[in-house]
């Protein structure tokens, strides 16, 4: 499913909303691939180990084989460009399309090399069947339905926005694409697995933002992570100095780094919570992190967000 609406103000950009169930079944499966990340997302470690302990021992020491490089960026690609709305309907087209039909459909968004096209093809459909069938073919069903409703309570608000800069800093939780030499499209698309973390792909006219979904199948009476991540990020001398300082305006991480007179080690993992916690502007060109800005927006909506949970006696 998508919608689009071209923008004509600050950001040069057709903007598309999509989401159907082969989306999360992707973002699913790099979640799985990028577990040594999983200090900075709100799934539990164990979400992992339950996984692995199902998988038959070849397929599991395929997924530890596999990293998120050039040939996933092309998979991430063709999930985009299929038309297909489940993994089952993926794994059919994917079975059905030519080695020459997949390499003309990639040359025509991507300067990447597509040799190799064979290989990444049997590829897919091993990583693809097996991982809907021992993993997202049972997963929660809540899921798929809260973002379905994200997607189209966002259709909507899509629709009738006049700011479409600030709708992507809100729907992203702070990222600023940056105007580039040419107009793109951008398909911006909600998760659930890799939260609180957006995933983007810049291929040459094309850019795909996977982002967060502020949903949260938990208990309604606690605050919800995407809440209680801001508080816990503000809760620390460094990071409340870098705030202060980009008060002053956009810096890159190196004048970060400097500022604090800290590793840069020390200084990713501030700026990461930070960014995570939607303090932070962090300004997009393609897929490169130029610079980092403050985003008044969310430190001017604490205070509301905590009264909000005070007074709910749900």
């Amino acid at each position: 499913m998508s919608d689009s609406l071209t923008v004509s103000k600050s950001i040069p950009y057709t903007i598309e909303l999509q989401f159907n169930p082969l989306y999360e079944c992707l973002n699913s499966l790099h979640t799985y691939i990028c577990r040594p990340s999983y200090k900075k997302i709100d799934l539990d470690p164990s979400w992992a180990k339950s996984i692995e302990e199902r998988l038959p021992s070849a397929f599991a020491e395929r997924l530890a084989q596999t990293a998120i490089d050039a040939d996933w960026r092309l998979i991430v690609l063709l999930v985009c460009c299929c038309g297909k709305d489940t993994p089952e309907q993926f794994i059919q087209w994917i079975e059905e399309m030519t080695v020459q039909q997949l390499e003309a459909l990639i040359s025509e968004y991507t300067s990447l090399p597509v040799q190799g096209v064979a290989r990444l093809r049997s590829r897919i459909l091993i990583l693809f069947q097996q991982w809907n069938e021992y993993y997202f073919s049972t997963i929660d069903q809540q899921i798929i339905t809260g973002l379905q409703q994200e997607y189209e309570q966002k259709q909507v608000i899509l629709k009738q926005q006049h700011h479409l800069d600030t709708f992507v800093d809100e729907l992203t939780n702070g990222i600023i694409f940056e105007p580039d030499t040419e107009p793109k499209r951008l398909i911006l698309i909600p998760h659930y697995h890799f939260k609180p973390l957006n995933i983007i792909y810049a291929y040459n006219l094309l850019v795909i933002c996977h982002y967060p979904a502020k949903l949260y199948l938990g208990d309604s009476a606690e605050l919800p992570p995407y809440e209680y991540r801001v508080i816990r990020a503000l809760a620390e001398q460094s990071r409340l100095k870098i705030l202060k300082y980009l008060y002053n305006g956009p810096r890159s991480f190196i004048e970060i780094v400097r500022h604090l007179g800290l590793s840069k080690g020390i200084t990713h993992d501030h700026v990461t919570k930070l960014r995570s916690a939607g303090l932070l502007h962090a300004h997009i060109q393609g897929e490169t992190l130029t610079v980092y800005s403050l985003r008044t927006y969310a430190i001017d909506h604490l205070q509301q967000m905590l009264m909000h949970f005070i007074e709910n006696d749900k």
